[in-house]
């Protein structure tokens, strides 16, 4: 009967969640209901749960059919073509995503059951390509081609921004906004959470980490390589040199300094991670206002910065959120965040069954050996 039946779960699971009933309140439809046979309350859900699988707006007109896919939808006849959903694609603004955005977040808090002692909060930003003539493009550099630059925001596996940008900016362009009003809803449903930002070094920035002292933020960033801190573990190197000389094998050490750079109203702890094997050196520093053992704050908790690029792969490559075609941007955010809100999904189908249903086993089983054992 279909192909697609894992729609059926991610139904499931947006029915207990309500996910998608939130979005579609925040699409505004200019049509008359008395005119119309598909409203936003089943087109949008219908292009979110298809982006887990099929990544353009074509492939809707042997969807609309699908029986699994209507089933999930919750209606009981043929569905939004696709030339109703690119008009729900139009009618986006800014408005729209903001909405969206707070659905993402809102949804972020529902999902504990008790407050939470501490958030750490992933920015990261990436790119977008682009192939055609779409609004706010422009080459990059870095990347070596067309495209746009969204920002990501994690919290461990969980989405809460997904804003796009065009990619004539610097990469931290308004990440100090979304920074504060992310820590302004948090602290508000939870007064006495710890929050850290954590980020590369394109997030190093003063109007950034100024704030997070002001607001009592805990950071940890990356710092970027330059003439002074070279200087500061130049003969720590020139050690690390020599002992691999010697013995052969790659030499590793994590320590700290205290370091102002010249726009900085003060000194702030540093802490560098130096290598020496057979490609040479490889310093890498970080800039953070946290306690604790140096090795700790950088190999427990910087080096998981990484994960949050694995997040924006899964959002991007499994669901198409690199799908910018449209010529408008703002149409280009809604297709970035209804990614978003597949991705939010299919994140909580997968520990849903973990914190939903304790599965049984039978009161006695056979062990190897043939007798039975019982089951407390």
């Amino acid at each position: 009967m279909s192909s697609d039946a894992g729609v059926l779960l991610l139904g499931a699971v947006d029915r207990k969640l309500g996910l998608m009933d939130a979005a579609a309140r925040c699409i505004a439809d200019p049509r008359s209901p008395l005119l119309i046979k598909h409203g936003v309350r089943s087109a949008a859900p219908a292009r979110v749960r298809s982006g887990a699988g099929l990544e353009d707006l074509n492939d809707h007109g042997a969807l609309r059919q699908d029986v699994a896919m209507q089933t999930a939808v919750g209606v009981d006849l043929e569905m939004a073509s696709a030339p109703t959903l690119c008009r729900l694609e139009k009618w986006a603004d800014r408005a729209t995503a903001w909405r969206l955005h707070q659905v993402l977040v809102e949804q972020f808090i529902a999902s504990f059951k008790a407050p939470p002692k501490e958030l750490v909060l992933d920015f990261d930003a990436t790119d977008n390509p682009l192939h055609g003539q779409q609004e706010g493009r422009f080459f990059h550099g870095y990347y070596d081609s067309y495209c746009y630059l969204p920002l990501y925001v994690f919290c461990g596996q969980q989405l809460l921004c997904a804003y796009l940008r065009p990619s004539r900016i610097d990469g931290a362009k308004h990440a100090a906004a979304i920074l504060k009003l992310l820590v302004r809803r948090l602290r508000q449903e939870w007064p006495n959470v710890r929050i850290i930002f954590r980020g590369d070094s394109g997030f190093c920035r003063q109007r950034i980490i100024n704030w997070c002292e002001r607001a009592g933020v805990h950071y940890i960033v990356g710092l970027a390589r330059n003439a002074r801190l070279e200087a500061q573990v130049e003969y720590a190197q020139l050690a690390m040199q020599q002992l691999y000389e010697q013995t052969g094998l790659k030499q590793r050490l994590v320590g700290e300094f205290s370091y102002a750079a010249q726009s900085w109203p003060h000194e702030r702890r540093v802490i560098t991670r130096l290598e020496w094997g057979e490609l040479g050196c490889n310093p890498r520093f970080i800039v953070t206002n946290l306690d604790g053992g140096a090795q700790t704050l950088y190999d427990v908790l910087y080096c998981q910065r990484g994960e949050a690029e694995n997040r924006i792969k899964e959002a991007q490559v499994g669901l198409f959120a690199t799908r910018t075609s449209c010529h408008v941007m703002r149409s280009n955010q809604l297709r970035m965040l209804l990614a978003a809100l597949g991705y939010v999904l299919i994140e909580s189908c997968a520990h849903w069954p973990c914190r939903a249903q304790r599965w049984r086993r039978p009161r006695s089983t056979p062990c190897a050996s043939g007798c039975s054992r019982s089951q407390r």
